[in-house]
């Protein structure tokens, strides 16, 4: 067909259609929630939503809402449906119980001092041994390790059999009481941030961790597969946990780049992996481990468990 000439009526209807095309769209994006300055306007989030559907049990990782309590985070928590909370001090469990939440991870010697290292040896195992007692106690399941940071000296052949040494010292003790030992993989890749990445860890390798818990040689030695670090260093994330379910004992989310919400501003579409999460036969918990951008932290964290509710 050939294209109508300057003037006529076809061509006058065709530019009256394209210029009201153009202001329903103008108008549409207008009324779209607007992102401004990495932060999403919490009117997104239905008033008042709570968790109902339940089939991932969702947890919260204390130290991403700081400077909010702990007693403020476990009611915010309870008013949303989330049943679990880590990340807090010892101190504030028994408000945290009071509400009716659970204890879903014990922390223990931290991810720069680890077992890369012989000098941190008696220090990992004394903390790890702290933790264990104390999940045994409070009802949880799994205590967290790292590998630590690479040292000066320390080849990596060597960090990693030291690493395998240290726990094999351990985990009878944690096989003896119940509990996991949990090695968590971090990305080395952002240096923006203290807590967003970590430049020199060791376990940012996900099939080098993977290799180290099964040279320890235990059922209670499991993986932590926190999904934003494995986005960052390698992607593929739904194939990555499928391949690992057996030995995955615990999840953290949080958005790529940056760490914020699970909201339209990050690159992961996280209900098809908590979907896959599902259908792996995972029952432990889902923790949100995101640093919230947004003016309402509150508002947030409800906005990712409503992502996560599927």
């Amino acid at each position: 067909m050939n294209d109508p000439k300057p003037g006529t009526r076809r061509s006058r209807i065709s530019r009256r259609t394209v210029l009201k095309a153009t202001a329903v769209t103008a108008l549409a994006g207008a009324l779209e929630p607007r992102t401004v300055k990495g932060q999403t306007a919490s009117s997104q989030v239905p008033g008042g939503f709570k968790i109902t559907k339940n089939r991932i049990h969702q947890s919260v990782m204390g130290w991403c809402f700081s400077p909010m309590s702990a007693r403020d985070l476990a009611r915010a928590c309870r008013e949303i449906g989330i049943v679990a909370i880590e990340g807090i001090g010892r101190e504030h469990y028994p408000i945290a119980r009071e509400l009716g939440l659970k204890i879903s991870l014990i922390g223990s010697h931290g991810f720069a001092r680890g077992p890369f290292s012989t000098a941190n040896h008696a220090f990992c195992i004394e903390e790890l041994r702290k933790g264990i007692d104390l999940a045994a106690s409070v009802g949880c399941k799994n205590v967290i390790t790292f590998t630590g940071m690479r040292e000066h000296g320390v080849s990596d052949e060597e960090g990693a059999r030291n690493c395998v040494t240290c726990w094999k010292q351990i985990i009878g003790h944690a096989e003896k009481k119940g509990i996991n030992l949990c090695l968590e993989h971090l990305n080395s890749r952002d240096n923006t941030h203290p807590m967003k990445g970590h430049p020199g860890y060791f376990g940012d390798d996900l099939d080098l961790c993977v290799k180290l818990i099964e040279q320890v040689g235990s059922p209670n030695m499991k993986l932590l597969f926190d999904i934003y670090h494995v986005q960052i260093m390698h992607g593929d994330v739904i194939r990555r946990l499928r391949k690992h379910k057996e030995m995955i004992a615990h999840y953290h989310t949080a958005g790529v780049p940056g760490r914020g919400e699970l909201d339209e501003t990050q690159e992961i579409n996280y209900p098809p992996i908590l979907r896959a999460i599902l259908e792996s036969g995972y029952e432990g918990y889902v923790a949100q481990e995101f640093i919230p951008t947004w003016p309402d932290k509150v508002a947030a964290l409800r906005h990712a468990a409503m992502v996560c509710d599927v």
